[in-house]
């Protein structure tokens, strides 16, 4: 992506390191993390494409994660769903077995009918 180090010729464009997040009121992004605001993990190529967001939204996708400019979809979801969410982001980068991720948590906790919550 512009803006990334030059000084190392990847093939490509990559997004590498931590990014903040502006997460949307009342999805399932904020029940799993209890925040507007996170900061998550980033090792990839691909963007939305953001011709698109419009129709997505409008055809029943949540971008429930925004970066904080607003130019780059960070998490999307089926908010209607008790859990169906996709990220930019690797969260397994930040879990740990006495501390795992909150979408870890979250998906666990839907699919044993807590609604999104563990």
């Amino acid at each position: 992506m512009p803006g990334q180090s030059e000084d190392v010729d990847k093939g490509g464009t990559l997004r590498l390191g931590a990014y903040p997040c502006v997460i949307t009121p009342e999805t399932t992004m904020e029940r799993c993390y209890g925040s507007l605001q996170i900061s998550e993990r980033h090792r990839h190529r691909y963007e939305v494409n953001n011709d698109y967001r419009e129709i997505l939204s409008s055809n029943g996708l949540t971008l429930s994660g925004i970066s904080p400019d607003g130019r780059l979809v960070e998490t999307v979801e089926l908010t209607e769903r008790p859990f169906h969410v996709g990220v930019q982001y690797h969260p397994e980068f930040k879990s740990r077995p006495n501390k795992p991720h909150p979408l870890f948590l979250g998906f666990v906790g839907a699919a044993a009918g807590k609604g999104g919550e563990a």
